[in-house]
């Protein structure tokens, strides 16, 4: 098995499958799930892949969805896989993709070598990594089941029980525009409102289950003019969603009343890029994920994170979700890696699962 499944998760790396640019990455695979395990396929109208999968030696008649994503971040384009004994790396220059490719040889494997399993729903998502834009906007018409796993956590032994509500924020400051030799004092600085504004405000860790970042700034075009134009974008995250709201809005009060201070106006606006989700940690869904990953020695870990995963859209959109690591190391960088020990566990973790809803 072991060496099947290093085979396959170097088979899938090498097809490169950054954001936006995963079609031939999810038609390859669609055709090698048509292939190797009799699944049909098809796309939605976001290119989403959705591959159904007959039950086998299983009488259980729910189907389970197992969803993973097929996108990887930059730099993600010509990655050469490197094996050293039981680890699988990138070449250096390079990620390697296993995030979220370890998962999809996973479960291949898994399904592969399985001796039962009910009808299995398969989803591999788009554009994960900029947004989760491809469960957003997936055809949740072509899904029955109600039940899942997502394939897409790094840590094997945790068992995520609760995801954040994301509010990303806009805000456009227009100043005046002055030469900043001849007569700076005719200008007003949009550099400088974003910059006063961002002082006050309350980022980083605000408590245990509440962040916030600005991560981008953009303004100014020459050095020697007061500049007038500055865009910023930042974020705010908590498992409390009507917490993640009234912080948004102190922050949009903050860059409004600072930016009208100087003589500048702020334009302030909100996407909600999803929604605090919760799962009951005595759940039955939790309780057979605790009771796979012991199967396998890994005492399992229920957290919450203010992270983002895909497993929120899912649950809120009906299907009851639990996310399964899937071993990646370092991920989102050149040093990304996972161990082929790993990967096994997570096979296995799988044929539980398999196993406990025939």
């Amino acid at each position: 098995m072991r060496d099947r499944l290093v085979k396959s998760l170097c088979e899938l790396v090498q097809i490169d499958s950054e954001s936006g640019e995963e079609e031939e990455f999810l038609h390859f695979l669609g055709e090698k799930l048509a292939r190797e395990l009799g699944a049909t396929t098809q796309f939605d109208s976001y290119g989403n892949l959705v591959a159904k999968i007959p039950a086998k030696n299983c009488t259980a008649t729910e189907p389970l969805m197992f969803a993973m994503h097929g996108d990887t971040v930059k730099p993600g384009k010509g990655i050469k896989p490197v094996v050293k004994g039981d680890l699988i790396s990138s070449s250096g220059d390079t990620i390697l993709g296993a995030d979220c490719k370890a998962g999809i040889a996973e479960f291949i494997e898994a399904a592969l070598e399985a001796s039962q399993h009910p009808s299995l729903e398969v989803v591999v998502t788009r554009q994960e990594e900029v947004g989760m834009f491809g469960a957003k906007n997936l055809d949740y018409s072509l899904i029955t089941a109600k039940k899942g796993f997502l394939i897409d956590m790094d840590a094997i032994d945790a068992v995520v029980i609760g995801t954040p509500t994301r509010m990303m924020i806009d805000v456009s400051i227009t100043g005046k525009p002055a030469h900043s030799g001849m007569e700076p004092e005719k200008g007003i600085s949009a550099i400088k409102a974003a910059a006063h504004a961002i002082t006050l405000l309350n980022d980083g860790r605000i408590d245990f289950e509440t962040t916030s970042n600005v991560g981008i700034i953009n303004g100014g075009v020459i050095v020697n003019s007061v500049p007038d134009k500055v865009s910023v974008k930042a974020e705010v995250r908590s498992l409390n969603h009507d917490k993640c709201m009234r912080i948004s809005e102190t922050w949009k009060e903050i860059f409004e009343v600072s930016a009208k201070a100087i003589g500048a106006k702020a334009d302030v606006t909100f996407n909600l890029d999803c929604r605090a989700s919760s799962i009951a940690a005595d759940s039955p869904m939790v309780q057979v994920t605790c009771d796979a990953l012991r199967s396998v020695g890994v005492a399992p870990r229920v957290t919450v994170i203010t992270g983002g995963l895909e497993s929120a859209i899912y649950n809120v959109k009906g299907i009851e979700t639990i996310p399964l690591g899937n071993g990646v190391k370092a991920e989102h960088t050149v040093s990304e890696n996972v161990s082929a020990e790993d990967m096994e566990k997570v096979v296995a973790i799988i044929h539980y699962l398999f196993s406990h809803f025939c």
